[in-house]
């Protein structure tokens, strides 16, 4: 018989056919660097892949001596994790370009290019992608580049350890509070070596769900894969392995093996054993919301277009004149009160005190005297309200102030019109619920800030037994397994699709506004003060 403990199998009988379908990292041990070496004196600690906090890696100071070791030990994938930097010691001439020693290269994907294994890679000269491939064969030095990206510590044991390696990383944000049953040291900001301690995952003859087998289990086991059916088992699927199947596979009926755990469920049909329909697989809108209170922790959200609630304006805080820049437009005259005062070093501009009123106009260049000599600044062209006029004054683009938006627009919006008319982040409260859902989760929050629109992936499910109704499923952010089955979808229509409000946590916020943001420019710094 089987023993199960911790969700893990403990025991296997005599006899008992297995198909190894994977092997994943079970939890961590991690000890404390010291410029980036590991002191044998360095006690280890235990974590497990959702332990909290944000992690920078360390690029490994030892290097690969092939493209076919790299392809063998380091992730390269479909997803965005999936694409490792690597440069050269030496030059490589191809037929169409010379890579120079030190260039960054993409490690996109692998496959078979006219009959030889290769690897697609891309450099970038003077923003140009280029294209070319590398065959595995291909020798050389090649070391990892410096990655400036953040990640979980379940992201890194997924596609950032490579095999038969540890991984350094450098603690980037902690997220939460430190407790008592935190296994790190408090105020702990530096390095941590990565050991990782792998599970085995595998399918059996008679069973429909996966089984978990720790890699330090004590079983003697024979190969016999050559003299066996593998086509007898089970083949699970991430909601990932799904997504890249091709539009035409589309609608697939499906059971789930291993249903998403805890509160990730975003429909309760998600259980195992439970036979869905998988329509189709496409991209949708979300808003990106975050709840506006000074304390933490906040709550954050991704909220469909299709949110049927209605929002009321609520003011927006600007730390400094360069913010009021950035948030006034052309739609509507921006009218702030001054909530701290600045004393103006500059005779030609003007001295805030609290209280003060304006209306932001635009920004201009103004000639001030600094020191016995003319320079010539940024500063931000405003109308002072007083009590029966208004006065032109000029502030400085680096006055580090304090501004509140006094709102006189009392019109209720839908989601769609706010996005559409107003620039993001912009700020809201619900006055009318969605009343098209049970529960609006959103009524409850007291502020919301909308950040950003995103494009996210997803699948639209329904119950096989009972389709009366079809969920849009996130590829990323949850962790299910299904296996297909060879039945034949009789509805090929999805019915009504019940899109929802999606509460992530504060990890997969930063997650989700990294991979949006990796593609856009930083916006300027604001100008600094004059020395």
């Amino acid at each position: 018989s089987i023993y199960e403990m911790f969700g893990n199998e403990c025991c296997l009988s005599t006899g008992e056919v297995i198909k190894v379908i994977g092997f994943k990292i079970n939890k961590l041990i991690a000890s404390i660097c010291e410029n980036n070496e590991v002191s044998q004196f360095s006690a280890k600690v235990e974590l497990p892949l959702n332990f909290p906090g944000l992690y920078k890696v360390v690029a490994d100071k030892t290097p690969y001596v092939s493209i076919e070791e790299i392809t063998r030990k380091v992730s390269i994938g479909p997803t965005r994790f999936g694409h490792p930097c690597f440069y050269s010691t030496e030059d490589i001439k191809l037929a169409t370009l010379t890579i120079r020693h030190g260039e960054q290269i993409t490690f996109n994907s692998v496959e078979e290019v006219n009959g030889t294994m290769a690897v697609n890679c891309g450099v970038v000269r003077n923003n140009q992608s280029h294209s070319f491939t590398l065959p595995l064969l291909q020798e050389g030095k090649f070391y990892e580049c410096e990655d400036d990206q953040i990640y979980t510590l379940k992201e890194i044991a997924e596609w950032k350890i490579p095999k038969c390696r540890n991984r350094i990383v450098k603690l980037s944000s902690t997220l939460h509070m430190w407790d008592s049953s935190n296994p790190l040291p408090e105020n702990f900001d530096g390095c941590l070596s990565l050991t990782p301690v792998y599970e085995v995952q595998a399918v059996m003859k008679f069973r429909k769900d996966i089984v978990h087998i720790l890699s330090d289990l004590d079983v003697e086991v024979k190969d016999i894969t050559d003299c066996y059916d593998i086509n007898s088992f089970l083949q699970p699927l991430s909601l990932e392995n799904v997504f890249e199947r091709t539009s035409k596979e589309f609608p697939m009926a499906a059971e789930i093996m291993e249903g998403p755990s805890g509160n990730q469920k975003p429909c309760k049909l998600l259980h195992t054993g439970k036979e869905i329909i998988i329509y189709k697989k496409y991209q949708a809108t979300r808003v990106l919301a975050s709840e506006i209170r000074s304390d933490s922790p906040k709550r954050y959200f991704l909220i469909p277009m299709s949110y049927k609630g209605k929002f009321k304006r609520r003011p927006r805080e600007f730390p400094t004149a360069y913010d009021l820049e950035i948030a006034r437009s052309e739609k509507e005259q921006l009218h702030v009160v001054a909530t701290k005062a600045f004393d103006s070093p500059h005779k030609e501009l003007f001295s805030v005190s609290v209280g003060d009123q304006f209306l932001v106009q635009q920004c201009q260049t103004s000639e001030v005297l600094h020191e016995g000599r003319k320079e010539f600044i940024d500063v931000l062209t405003c109308e002072q309200i007083l009590s029966d006029t208004h006065k032109k004054v000029l502030l400085p683009m680096y006055m580090e102030g304090g501004f509140v938006e006094v709102i006189h627009d009392k019109k209720q919006y839908q989601l769609s019109e706010i996005c559409k008319e107003f620039r993001l982040p912009f700020n809201v409260k619900v006055s009318v619920r969605d009343l098209s859902v049970e529960e609006d989760v959103l009524a409850a929050v007291p502020g919301l800030q909308f950040e950003e629109e995103i494009t996210d992936y997803y699948l639209l499910i329904s119950s096989a037994s009972s389709p009366v109704e079809s969920w849009e499923v996130p590829v990323y952010r949850l962790n299910m397994s299904v296996h297909l089955l060879n039945k034949d979808v009789q509805t090929l229509v999805p019915p009504v699709t019940k899109t929802t409000v999606e509460e992530i946590s504060e990890e997969q916020y930063y997650m989700v506004r990294r991979y949006e943001n990796q593609t856009l420019h930083p916006p300027p710094r604001p100008p600094k003060k004059p020395t």
